[in-house]
């Protein structure tokens, strides 16, 4: 494993570990998380050099999310949203669309954002019924996204649509400031991943320039499935891997500090001892998976693509299953929530029902082991 993780772990312990608590507790979205982020320049981890960025890939992407998710699940999550727009205009835009938007990001001016999701269609973020038409020269895009994280605080979104000169879909670049872009910040309230703003997004007669519209008429999907989607479910595999990680260092920590009035310590209980051999296999499987995974994507393996996918299956089933044997062993403790364990628990319940859930993952991983197409 590089350095790069190691010095975002410290980095997160620094910078994000801090606030957390009060993330949560509020419902707060980091934003002292992300003007740290923002003055390191990690907003322009994946922006290409030549555009100030660090220029770095797929496998950075996937350290520095996890790194996050060791100490801040919404931060992570966040932060990987970021990314995986980022990622898609810098591959996929214009070389004038680049030019504007990627030197801002890559020095920290502005932050990106996924707007996909619709409650028309569910987990099924590929199947827009959002619109955009044209009336004479003047575009209007119209529709309601559902959940869309980092609602307000990011400056750009990237909205999937309905393309208006051609079949299947666009992918488009919208800033927040423009008229007819509206948040309904009062419909979220989640079980856990409490800070990540996550609300519907009103698009109302919004007018858009055509040179927002990333890469050719038509060649959303494609995007979607090529580049939007490796990233993203890596990003959850890793944001899912960090949550076990975290919820395994809390209760070995606790486990060995937790002392009885005869001086022996949690720890020393025999079954405690099989509960947190049991707890770090599994979080530290999940951990190597998830990198293992994305390092096959680097090296063009041909099982790359459910690799990924079963890294994230895999990271949401066993965060959920390391959480909850951790509040066990903290008893009444954790369940008082003195200890962070509980947050941790509700944060990994997101895994299953965040798209594409972990049904439809399944679903996608046993079309790509017998190599069909997934849509």
């Amino acid at each position: 494993m590089s350095n790069l993780y190691n010095e975002m772990l410290e980095f997160a312990k620094q910078n994000i570990a801090p606030y957390t608590k009060e993330i949560d507790d509020e419902s707060k979205f980091p934003v002292d998380s992300f003007k740290a982020i923002k003055n390191k320049k990690l907003t322009g981890l994946l922006v290409p050099k030549e555009f100030g960025g660090m220029g770095l890939g797929f496998y950075e992407h996937t350290q520095t999310i996890l790194a996050f998710a060791n100490y801040c699940a919404t931060t992570a999550l966040c932060y990987m949203m970021h990314n995986v727009a980022t990622n898609c205009l810098a591959t996929h835009g214009s070389d004038e669309l680049k030019k504007e938007i990627l030197p801002k990001i890559a020095n920290g001016e502005v932050m990106l954002a996924l707007a996909y999701s619709e409650s028309g269609t569910g987990t099924h973020f590929y199947i827009p019924e959002i619109k955009v038409t044209k009336d004479e020269q003047t575009l209007f895009m119209n529709g309601r996204k559902s959940f869309v994280t980092s609602a307000e605080y990011a400056d750009y979104y990237l909205i999937d649509a309905n393309s208006f000169d051609n079949i299947g879909l666009d992918n488009w670049i919208v800033s927040k400031e423009l008229a007819g872009v509206s948040f309904e910040h009062s419909a979220w309230n989640g079980l856990g991943m409490k800070g990540n703003a996550s609300c519907p997004m009103i698009l109302n007669n919004v007018k858009i320039d055509e040179k927002y519209r990333i890469g050719t008429s038509g060649t959303g999907l494609d995007q979607i499935m090529n580049t939007v989607g490796p990233f993203f479910i890596i990003g959850l595999a890793a944001v899912y891997s960090g949550v076990a990680i975290n919820a395994c260092n809390t209760i070995i920590e606790y486990s060995m500090n937790r002392q009885y009035s005869d001086n022996s310590a949690l720890c020393n209980i025999p079954t405690v001892q099989n509960h947190l051999a049991d707890i770090y296999t599994k979080s530290t499987s999940a951990k190597f998976f998830t990198l293992s995974a994305s390092k096959s994507v680097i090296e063009a393996d041909p099982a790359a693509l459910a690799n990924v996918i079963a890294a994230r299956f895999n990271a949401s089933e066993i965060a959920v299953d390391v959480c909850t044997k951790a509040m066990k062993i903290g008893g009444g403790t954790a369940y008082a929530k003195r200890l962070t364990i509980e947050r941790l628990l509700r944060d990994s319940l997101a895994a299953q029902v965040m798209a594409p859930s972990t049904d439809v993952l399944t679903t996608w991983l046993g079309k790509a082991l017998t190599n069909q197409e997934i849509i």
